[in-house]
């Protein structure tokens, strides 16, 4: 059985011009060989994540755990995919 691709979910909103960075960053970095699923959140859509998140976006979560907020931190991200590889 081959293991599943993780998942990176970006939580983000329209017209937030980090978000789009992040996102660019997330592309690159798959470019580059990560293999990863992207999973875009918009936090607008539900109340209780756009009061979680607001003022952090763009989050950027791995099975479950926080990886970055703010900006994306590619070197926090590549660990914890190395982690889910291991």
């Amino acid at each position: 059985m081959t293991p599943s691709r993780p998942t990176v979910v970006l939580y983000g909103r329209p017209d937030c011009h980090l978000c789009d960075e992040a996102r660019s960053e997330l592309e690159r970095l798959r470019r580059e060989g990560l293999d990863f699923e992207v999973d875009e959140v918009n936090i607008e859509e539900e109340d209780e994540l756009h009061g979680r998140f607001l003022e952090r976006i763009p989050v950027v979560e791995v099975d479950g755990e926080i990886v970055s907020e703010l900006f994306l931190d590619a070197a926090g991200l590549r660990a914890r995919l190395d982690t889910l590889s291991a």
